[in-house]
């Protein structure tokens, strides 16, 4: 399975530069959300992801209730805004890219066979980006390669639908200059996942879609209303496109089951 999916388009010059991440939002079937929390974070964060080679940087994020009560109406990501509780993040090494997706579809079919999966979960939106560009949110700040192992308290995550004839440049200038604060935004684009992913991962759409994750130090949610709230139509009234997801998630605390009882 050799799939060409290019290094990325980081920012030059930097001795090590993120090339691409792959992105999973997913939802625990209620009443399993402790076990499936602990399971991934002593078992499959790691054996998944982070043992790979050429792996940067991994963090878990969760939304409560309280998050998803934030969520943009309308999204074709997560039609019932109840769904999509964890969200993991995974940053990949510049030029390694395509390597790492071939060695991540066999590390998880070695799991599978190992009996080391969790059945009691859904994926919501789970898709391997490029690197397109960062945004840094105020000068001399945190570089993207470091925004996982920042720990910011709180990421906005907005995934939109590009008009036609709108690029990844656009939208990344439009929010250089109209995003609420944040530490650095990465904005990345969707490549088609391995045809020989796993049969739970659902096929997504990758064109014309453009990602930012922006890492927030301080409390999303509780200043959404001052601000990320009016992402979604400034960037329609931009002429930009179109919000498929756009909502905020806080850090988990490893070791500790902190939010699972507050998820619905």
């Amino acid at each position: 399975m050799a799939q060409d999916v290019g290094s990325g388009r980081s920012r030059r010059g930097r001795p090590v530069e993120l090339g691409g991440a792959l992105v999973t939002l997913v939802e625990p079937h209620r009443g399993h959300e402790v076990a499936y929390n602990r399971w991934y974070e002593r078992d499959h964060f790691y054996a998944g992801c982070m043992v790979g080679a050429w792996t940067l940087a991994g963090a878990r994020f969760v939304a409560t209730r309280d998050d998803k009560a934030r969520r943009a109406p309308g999204s074709t990501v997560a039609p019932d805004p109840s769904v999509g509780s964890f969200l993991s993040l995974y940053w990949i090494l510049a030029g390694r890219f395509g390597e790492w997706m071939e060695w991540g579809t066999r590390q998880v079919r070695w799991l599978i066979d190992e009996d080391r999966m969790f059945p009691h979960r859904d994926h919501v939106h789970t898709v391997m980006y490029r690197f397109h560009s960062e945004v840094p949110g105020r000068d001399d700040g945190v570089p993207v390669e470091l925004a996982l192992d920042r720990r910011t308290p709180s990421l906005v995550m907005t995934l939109v639908d590009r008009a036609d004839g709108v690029d990844g440049d656009a939208i990344a200038s439009w929010w250089a200059e109209r995003a609420p604060a944040h530490e650095v935004t990465a904005v990345l684009e969707p490549v088609p996942m391995p045809t020989d992913a796993p049969s739970d991962v659902p096929a997504e759409r990758t064109a014309d879609r453009t990602l930012l994750l922006a890492f927030v130090d301080g409390d999303a949610e509780a200043g959404w209303d001052d601000g990320w709230v009016g992402v979604p139509a400034g960037l329609a009234a931009a002429g930009l496109g179109s919000v498929a997801f756009h909502g905020p998630f806080r850090a988990t605390v490893p070791g500790t089951d902190t939010h699972t009882d507050r998820l619905w």
